[in-house]
């Protein structure tokens, strides 16, 4: 009978340990912090999208106003096409700006959204007119080395 407490504690006290466990998961998640209420599309296209994906934050002066919620390929002109879910009570400019960028040096990526000064706002169904691709790190290390290469060969002539 004692045996049968004890089991039943220690069955209890790892319910516990699982559930705290996942809800240290879901926060830590991007699926943790999702805006709220109703949200609006916007669609931003950039020529290299590198390593965003679906469920990215979109933040605007490092606060997270939404998330990308769909990527695909334009078939005409060949660049991403992203889709942005914002958050209502978040409205920008018709001048703002989209561009990926990445937290710290090798972090997740996400779309950040500069305000511009016109008086106008994007409505549900605009598409960014200034954006700025992604940085990939291979193509900056391959143009140092091709600049290197032709200032070396520039002192050999």
């Amino acid at each position: 009978m004692k045996r049968g407490m004890i089991d039943f504690w220690v069955g209890l006290f790892v319910l516990a340990g699982m559930a705290a466990l996942m809800f240290l998961a879901l926060k830590v998640s991007s699926q943790g912090n999702l805006p709220t209420g109703s949200t609006y599309s916007l669609t931003a296209d950039f020529e290299n999208i590198g390593g965003l994906k679906v469920r990215a934050p979109v933040k605007s002066a490092g606060v997270v106003v939404g998330r990308v919620s769909q990527i695909s390929l334009d078939p005409q002109r060949y660049v991403a096409k992203v889709t942005l879910d914002v958050d209502s009570r978040y409205q920008f400019s018709r001048d703002s700006s989209a561009e990926i960028l990445t937290s710290g040096l090798l972090g997740e990526q996400y779309i950040g959204i500069t305000s511009g000064a016109e008086e106008k706002t994007l409505k549900a169904g605009d598409t960014f007119k200034i954006t700025s691709s992604a940085i990939v790190l291979e193509q900056l290390i391959s143009r140092f080395l091709f600049s290197q290469a032709d200032k070396e060969k520039e002192k050999q002539e």
